[in-house]
C-alpha cells in the first residue's frame, strides 16, 4: 500500500510539473507523426518504415543484451541509414513537401469567387458529357482535374491553353487522329490549361494487367498529386476515376457527376437548425406511440 501511495505522489508531482506548452509539444508531434503515417500508408514507403522499425529493435535488442560486435556494426550502419532513407524517401518527401506548399487553409474556402465554382460546375457536366458519347465510341481519355497540388511542370510537357471546357473541344482533343490525344488535359479551376501532357505512370506492381498505359499513367498521376484523373479505355469504353492512387472502375455517367461534385466542388453549408432536445424528442415518440395504440 505504501508503495502505491508512493507512486501516486510521484505521479501527482510530475503533473503538477507540467505546462500548458509541454501538452501543445506532445500533441504537435503525436499529430506530426499521425500525419506521416498517413501519408506513407498503402505505399512503397509502409513497407520501408516497417523495415526501419524491426532494424531499430534489432539495434536495441543487441545494446540490451550486450552483443557487442553486433551492435558495433548496426550503429554504424545508422550513421549512413540517414543518408540512404532520404534517397528512398525522395518521391514521398518531396510529395509532402507539395502539399504543404499548396495545401489551401479551409478559411480561404470562404473567399472563393463564386464565378470559379460555377465555370467547375460547367467544367463537370462537358466533361461528363464528352466520356459518355466517347465511351460509346471507344475513344481513349485522360482528363486531370488539379486541386491544391500545382501542375505546371506537368502543362509545360504539352501544349499549354487557356479555354473553357467545352465536350465538342474535348471531343477534337481525344479525337483518335488528333496531334494531342494520346496525352493528358490538364484542367484548373474549370478551364482547361494544357492539352497532350505526359503523365508519371504508376510504381505500384500490383496493378492489374489488363490496365493499359492510359491507366497506369492516370493512376501515377493521382500518386504524386491530390489530382482527380477521369480515364475512358481505348479498349473497352469503360469510365474510370483515380484518386490518391486508387482506380474507381465501370462508372455510370450519373456516377461519374457526382463523384466529380464530391471531389471537386466545395461543400454547400447548410444553414444551422435548431437542434431538439433528445428529451422532446423522447416525449413526442412516446406521444405518436400512445396515438397509434388508441387507434388500434
Amino acid at each position: 500500500m505504501d508503495k502505491v501511495l508512493t507512486l501516486m505522489e510521484d505521479i501527482g508531482r510530475y503533473l503538477s510539473l507540467l505546462k500548458i506548452t509541454d501538452l501543445v509539444d506532445v500533441a504537435i508531434i503525436v499529430f506530426l507523426v499521425y500525419k506521416l503515417l498517413s501519408l506513407v500508408k498503402s505505399t512503397r514507403a509502409e513497407n520501408i518504415l516497417k523495415g526501419v522499425g524491426i532494424f531499430l529493435l534489432a539495434l536495441w535488442l543487441s545494446t540490451a543484451l550486450e552483443l557487442r560486435a553486433v551492435s558495433y556494426i548496426l550503429s554504424h550502419v545508422v550513421e549512413w541509414g540517414i543518408l540512404a532513407l532520404i534517397i528512398l524517401f525522395q518521391p514521398e518527401i518531396r510529395q509532402i513537401l507539395e502539399r504543404l506548399g499548396s495545401k489551401n487553409i479551409r478559411l480561404m474556402r470562404v473567399f472563393r469567387p463564386e464565378k470559379e465554382i460555377t465555370e467547375m460546375e460547367k467544367a463537370i457536366d462537358q466533361t461528363v458529357v464528352a466520356c459518355s458519347e466517347l465511351s460509346r465510341t471507344k475513344t481513349g481519355v485522360l482528363m486531370v482535374f488539379e486541386r491544391n497540388i500545382n501542375l505546371d511542370d506537368i502543362v509545360r510537357t504539352g501544349t499549354e491553353l487557356d479555354c473553357t471546357v467545352v465536350s465538342e473541344l474535348l471531343k477534337n482533343i481525344f479525337f483518335v487522329k488528333a496531334p494531342m490525344h494520346d496525352g493528358a488535359v490538364i484542367v484548373r479551376h474549370g478551364r482547361i490549361i494544357g492539352g497532350g501532357c505526359m503523365l508519371p505512370l504508376s510504381r505500384n506492381v500490383n496493378l492489374s494487367r489488363d490496365l493499359g498505359m492510359r491507366h497506369r499513367a492516370g493512376i501515377g498521376m493521382s500518386e504524386n498529386s491530390d489530382a482527380v484523373v477521369v480515364i475512358v479505355s481505348e479498349e473497352t469504353g469503360s469510365i474510370s476515376v483515380a484518386i490518391g492512387g486508387m482506380l474507381k472502375r465501370h462508372l455510370m455517367p450519373e456516377t461519374l457527376s457526382q463523384l466529380l461534385r464530391n471531389e471537386l466542388m466545395p461543400p454547400e453549408e447548410e444553414p444551422d437548425k435548431p437542434q431538439r432536445l433528445p428529451i422532446l424528442s423522447f416525449l413526442k415518440k412516446l406521444g405518436k406511440e400512445g396515438d397509434d395504440d388508441g387507434e388500434e
